[in-house]
């Protein structure tokens, strides 16, 4: 039986409880990891634009993937100056590869194996922001505690992503934040020499029952063209229509998308260039990375999107 004189001894204990709770959604901390390589002319930026954050990260390792062209010394004068930024230096490598990033990402998670923190954040080099962007994205895992990955459109030579084409529950690799459970869950990055391992890491994430969303009311930089800092802008057109075909894109869903892109540019060509690197792909039978399972769900939300997409158009006809 709840007499009067327990209930008013068990409110203000479940008020400390709430206020207690809520306290500890509000610290949350992050850490951010950064691999970079050879990227002197725009890592500068970058540093500048988190140490002017309106919240600051615990710890920041930049890892060094071979640099030679004096990346490592502009991270030493910030580290020197903001006790959290450390350099972390690997072995130099005779090509930059996807998997290689993966593998500086993960030195810099062993490096943090002991630290205390909630959000884990994979920043590019290349990318800068506003000073409150960080914390708009924290605030999204205070507000959702089952969203696992948090990122932003990027704007790359004054453009952005058509999200009729790019759904708003991928996040791009540029700047992808994750929840530390959800990261640890799907086993983090999966190192695939020629990208896509922002891709399957956010899917992994929707498979395991995490939400995953691009919030658009901020965006962030991005200084130099995806996939191309290896190759030109053509080439980058025909791997990633190939990287399609090996992350296990829908044979569909890649016609409709070629076809969409024939009209921006490089006009006419880029398209082209996606689907035969598809093409190539399917003729080559380029072997996947990912489970038949990871496929299986990809292709679904892929058709079931392309249906809203046909079924929006039909609707904004009639």
């Amino acid at each position: 039986m709840i007499t009067e004189t327990s209930l008013s001894v068990q409110v203000p204990q479940i008020a400390v409880a709430m206020t207690s709770t809520a306290n500890a959604m509000q610290s949350l901390c992050y850490v951010l990891v950064t691999p970079a390589r050879n990227e002197a002319a725009f890592i500068e930026a970058t540093i500048r634009s988190v140490i002017n954050q309106t919240k600051l990260p615990k710890r920041w390792i930049i890892v060094s993937d071979g640099s030679i062209d004096g990346t490592d010394e502009i991270v030493r004068r910030y580290a020197i100056e903001h006790s959290w930024i450390e350099l972390l230096r690997m072995p130099e490598r005779k090509e930059r590869s996807f998997g290689g990033k993966v593998l500086c990402f993960e030195a810099a998670y062993t490096r943090l194996k002991d630290t205390t923190f909630d959000i884990i954040a994979n920043l590019d080099a290349d990318i800068t922001f506003s000073p409150g962007y960080i914390a708009f994205l924290v605030d999204k895992f205070i507000a959702d505690p089952e969203l696992g990955i948090a990122g932003t459109p990027f704007v790359e030579n004054g453009t952005s992503y058509d999200f009729r084409f790019t759904s708003l529950e991928h996040v791009s690799g540029a700047c992808q934040l994750f929840r530390r459970a959800c990261y640890e869950q799907i086993g983090g990055y999966v190192p695939v020499k020629g990208g896509g391992i922002d891709w399957i890491a956010v899917i992994s994430a929707r498979m395991h029952g995490w939400r995953t969303r691009t919030f658009t009311e901020t965006v962030c930089y991005h200084h130099r063209p995806m996939g191309t800092a290896s190759s030109g802008k053509l080439i980058a057109n025909f791997r990633l229509g190939r990287q399609d075909y090996y992350l296990g894109g829908h044979p569909l869903w890649q016609i409709i998308r070629a076809t969409y892109q024939l009209a921006r540019p490089p006009y006419i060509i880029g398209g082209t260039l996606i689907l035969a690197g598809y093409g190539w792909g399917w003729l080559t039978r380029a072997k996947r990375p990912v489970s038949k399972e990871l496929t299986k769900f990809h292709r679904t939300e892929q058709m079931q999107r392309l249906r809203k997409i046909l079924l929006a158009r039909l609707l904004k006809q009639n």
